[in-house]
C-alpha cells in the first residue's frame, strides 16, 4: 500500500479541494473524449456498500432528452422562487442556478436501489448507503473533473421523478445527481452562492463528544 504523501503533493490535493467549485457559468467549447473518459474512470475508484457498485449513468446527448431536462428546471425553478419573499426573493431571482443550457455534457447519474451486485452486504441494514456510495464516487469525480481543468455544476433544482420518466430509466433507479460538465468561464475559490450574498460558510467544523 502506498504510503504517506509529501507536503507538496499535500498541499496541491488542499488546493484541489479548496479551488472544486460548483460551475454554472460554461464556455460551450466541446471537451475531448480523451478527457471525459480520464474523469470518469474515478467512478471505478470508488468506494461503494457490499462492492455493490450501484452507480448507473446516462449521459444526455439528444435534443428532445436536454430539452426534457431543462424544461423540468425551469419549471421546479419558478415553483423554488415562489417560497420565498421580499429581499430573499428578489436575490433568487437573480441568482444563476443552472448551466444547462451551455455545458456541452450532461450526465444524470442515478443509483440501482436492486442492484444484486454486492448481496446486500452493509445495505441489507442501512439500504441508504447504496446511495450515499454514488454521492461519494461523484464526489471522486468531481475532484477528477477538477483536476482536469473541468468545472462540474450539480443541478439539484428538479422533479425526479419526471426527469426518470423523461429518461426512460428502470424503476429500480434512483436520480442522485443531474451533472452538467465544461470548461468554466471563470475560476473562483469562494463559492458563487457566497460571493452573491445568498449564505456564507461556517467558520468551523461542528463535532461533539459524546
Amino acid at each position: 500500500m502506498q504510503g504517506s504523501y509529501g507536503p507538496e503533493f499535500r498541499a496541491e490535493l488542499w488546493d484541489l479541494m479548496r479551488w472544486r467549485r460548483d460551475v454554472r457559468r460554461f464556455r460551450t467549447t466541446p471537451v475531448e473524449a480523451a478527457v471525459l473518459n480520464r474523469c470518469l474512470l474515478a467512478f471505478s475508484l470508488s468506494p461503494s456498500v457490499g462492492l455493490s457498485e450501484p452507480w448507473r449513468l446516462i449521459r444526455v446527448e439528444s435534443a428532445d432528452a436536454r430539452a426534457a431536462a431543462i424544461r423540468n428546471f425551469e419549471v421546479a425553478n419558478a415553483q423554488a422562487l415562489g417560497r420565498y419573499a421580499d429581499e430573499k426573493a428578489q436575490l433568487y431571482a437573480n441568482l444563476k442556478l443552472s448551466g444547462m443550457r451551455e455545458a456541452p455534457i450532461h450526465l444524470a447519474v442515478f443509483c440501482d436501489e436492486e442492484t444484486p451486485k454486492g448481496a446486500g452486504l452493509g445495505a441489507a441494514t442501512m439500504a441508504e448507503t447504496r446511495a450515499y456510495s454514488v454521492v461519494g464516487a461523484i464526489t471522486q469525480f468531481w475532484l477528477a473533473a477538477r483536476a482536469e481543468g473541468l468545472g462540474l455544476g450539480w443541478v439539484s433544482i428538479l422533479d425526479p421523478v419526471q426527469l426518470c420518466r423523461d429518461l426512460d430509466v428502470p424503476h429500480t433507479w434512483r436520480l442522485i445527481g443531474y451533472l452538467c460538465i465544461g470548461w468554466p468561464e471563470e475560476s473562483c475559490d469562494t463559492p458563487e452562492l457566497e460571493r452573491a450574498g445568498w449564505e456564507t460558510r461556517a467558520p468551523a467544523l461542528i463535532m461533539e463528544s459524546r
